[in-house]
């Protein structure tokens, strides 16, 4: 009889609940005891353990967040922290740890399996820029959501004939901005991974105004500058002002895309059939559309960034 638990980490994600779902159902399925940890890193410390049933999953695959709670620990950051953490998945007899979050989540799983501990990883952020993978749990919904946003502050800029800046998450990646950005029919995208020329957007919005165009949308991914600093800058030097809507947190919350179940629930059954097949400390990810595990190094060593392509292509249907 094998023992595994299963965590949450990090920023949540719609679909992280499918993904406890999934590891604990397919789990039991198989004959397995499954634990959750409360709190991600820090449950791990504080030995919020608890033993998951059937019944303890049911009904959570439509909400977003996650059952299972989640923080960021700098404890387990310290040798101390991490020796507790160390002997607390010893007492619990957790033969497996499955570690739902991001890149800073898989570090920490990484060093768990190097430890000697075995460790799993699913790639959920919203951000969608995690290493190793092509998709991650949560971007879907997300993007679903700024989409959704963004078709109400339309009909208000239309109506009162104004330039609208929406800033969204990403941190240092412009995925979502991007994505968004195409799908809206923004007049700009703004991203940390192509810096903008204000001067050159300001005449975009000149030329946009002169064809008759009675307003614009421009998207801001947050690590490529902030929207109130940048509705100055545009205030500044033309006739516009513009207003600005920083979507913050309505972007991680709300009902998980049928997307991000789907995934969630693949991703979490591929690692307990990882597991089963004593084939751990890996990521289970995606390449070309497809479901894979790589282990820790060979996810590390691949980062995806934005498709550039996109972005001319929305630049050319912006004209």
């Amino acid at each position: 009889m094998k023992r595994i638990a299963v965590l949450t980490s990090g920023g949540d994600a719609p679909g992280m609940n499918a993904a406890i779902r999934a590891v604990v159902r397919k789990g039991i399925y198989h004959g397995l005891d499954v634990f959750g940890v409360e709190r991600g890193y820090e449950g791990v410390i504080n030995g919020d353990f608890r033993p998951m049933s059937l019944h303890s999953v049911a009904g959570i695959i439509g909400y977003g967040g996650t059952m299972l709670k989640t923080a960021r620990s700098e404890a387990f950051k310290t040798n101390g922290g991490f020796s507790k953490a160390m002997r607390n998945l010893a007492d619990h007899r957790i033969d497996t740890l499955i570690v739902i979050g991001g890149d800073g989540s898989m570090a920490g799983a990484q060093k768990l399996a190097q430890a000697g501990v075995q460790t799993m990883v699913l790639p959920a952020t919203i951000d969608n820029d995690m290493c190793g993978t092509e998709y991650t749990i949560g971007f879907d919904t997300a993007l679903n959501t700024v989409l959704e946003a963004v078709n109400k502050i339309r009909d208000t800029a239309a109506s009162h004939e104004r330039v609208a800046i929406v800033e969204v998450m990403g941190r240092s990646s412009g995925h979502i901005a991007l994505m968004a950005g195409l799908a809206c029919g923004a007049e700009a995208i703004m991203l940390p991974e192509k810096p903008t020329d204000i001067g050159e957007l300001c005449q975009r919005l000149h030329q946009s105004h002169a064809r008759g165009k009675l307003y614009s949308i421009i998207m801001v991914a947050e690590g490529a500058g902030n929207g109130f600093d940048i509705a100055a800058q545009i205030s500044g030097k033309t006739m516009y002002k513009p207003h600005v809507t920083v979507l913050g947190y309505i972007q991680r919350g709300g009902a998980p895309s049928a997307m991000d179940n789907i995934m969630g629930s693949r991703m979490g059954a591929m690692a307990v059939d990882a597991i089963l097949a004593d084939q751990t400390n890996r990521l289970v990810g995606t390449s070309k559309g497809e479901l894979v595990c790589v282990d820790y190094d060979t996810a590390f060593a691949s980062k995806r960034g934005i498709d550039l392509s996109l972005y001319d292509l929305s630049l050319t249907l912006s004209i």
